[in-house]
């Protein structure tokens, strides 16, 4: 592992370099939403089981199911229920992150807080994106401020280059952007995906990436499965995988324990 692996605090020594996704039914309000929230608990904790049975030792959280999503701030019940979540979550073996889509870093601040979480993911950090959700911006100057004001610095941001799902308005070499990430945004680490949810990362981008921050870590956001694990963690320190956990490689689906001993396994 580098140097900068080891500034990423989530992960276990001696574990595999991996984060798991933990995506959650439509919560209340959404269109979508079921009726049901005690269901949605239990889905969340056997997904967390099935990650940690399967070897992961860390996961993030996500309002997956709640597509369309608000472009920035949700309303209040959403990180409630969140911190909730975790917070069920919390006897688990799991290091537990939150990401509130779209891009609502203040309430992935407050459920990570309230849940005893330990890491949030900001999709839009810096700069600005065109969206599904039209365009968003972002703030980094609030996210930075919010988590001194209530005293989680000890919540690291892992904060996406040119998130998938989106453009940038003004597209700039990645290694700008990178930088300007982590040394004016202050984010913790950074995260570079495809183009979309599932979709292969550029590992050659990651790579430049790396050599452009050499004292933060660099993670692939996207794309990562058995077969591409172990190039993936070549190059990247820590790898987010969802999709292909999942039974049938469903991003809907229940995590499937088979396909993360598959993972895990891969790298070993």
């Amino acid at each position: 592992m580098t140097e900068a692996t080891h500034r990423l605090p989530i992960l276990v020594p001696g574990a595999p370099r991996l984060i798991g996704v933990i995506h959650l039914p439509p919560l209340p309000g959404s269109h979508r939403f079921a009726g049901d929230i005690e269901a949605i608990l239990e889905r969340a904790a056997r997904d967390a089981q099935a990650l940690q049975d399967g070897g992961i030792r860390a996961a993030i959280l996500e309002n997956f199911g709640d597509a369309p999503f608000y472009p920035e701030a949700v309303p209040p019940h959403i990180p409630a229920l969140m911190a909730a979540i975790a917070r069920r979550l919390a006897p688990l073996d799991l290091a537990i992150g939150i990401n509130v889509l779209r891009n609502d870093a203040r309430s992935a601040l407050a459920a990570a807080m309230a849940g005893g979480a330990r890491f949030i993911r900001v999709n839009v950090h810096v700069g600005a994106a065109l969206t599904d959700q039209g365009v968003i911006s972002g703030r980094a100057h609030d996210t930075l401020r919010y988590r001194r004001e209530i005293g989680a610095e000890w919540i690291q941001i892992l904060a996406d280059v040119d998130v998938k799902h989106a453009a940038p308005l003004a597209p700039r070499p990645v290694e700008t952007v990178a930088r300007e990430t982590v040394g004016r945004g202050g984010a913790d680490a950074l995260i570079l995906s495809g183009e979309g949810t599932g979709r292969p990362t550029d590992l050659a981008q990651v790579e430049r990436v790396r050599r452009a921050v050499l004292h933060h870590p660099v993670l692939v956001g996207s794309g990562v499965n058995a077969q591409t694990v172990s190039a993936t963690l070549a190059v990247a320190d820590a790898a987010i995988v969802g999709t292909f956990c999942k039974h049938d490689g469903n991003t809907q689906a229940p995590v499937d324990v088979r396909r993360v001993r598959e993972l895990v396994e891969a790298i070993h």
